[in-house]
């Protein structure tokens, strides 16, 4: 399987995307799914978003390049399995 590169924005790229970016690779390791997961601001998004195979945000923000995962649920402990199933969907 190819290395993915994963995105994960917030408002700032800083407080919640950390504590999203520690549980999606996790569950990447659990999955055996290697990937590349780089932490940024929603404003870098469109800059850094070339490339990238899944984008897992806090915040609103869609794209018509690549899948976009608003995953709320990562901080919230709500709806987490349904959105970890996502990732792993569109990253197998």
């Amino acid at each position: 399987m190819n290395k993915k590169h994963i995105l994960i924005a917030c408002g700032t790229g800083v407080a919640t995307s950390t504590v999203v970016c520690m549980r999606v690779k996790e569950e990447l390791e659990k999955n055996n799914i290697p990937a590349t997961v780089e932490q940024c601001k929603v404003a870098e998004l469109p800059s850094k978003i070339s490339g990238a195979d899944l984008v897992v945000t806090t915040t609103a923000y869609e794209s018509e390049d690549i899948p976009v995962i608003r995953a709320l649920s990562f901080l919230t402990g709500v709806g987490i399995e349904a959105d970890v199933q996502k990732i792993i969907d569109i990253l197998s």
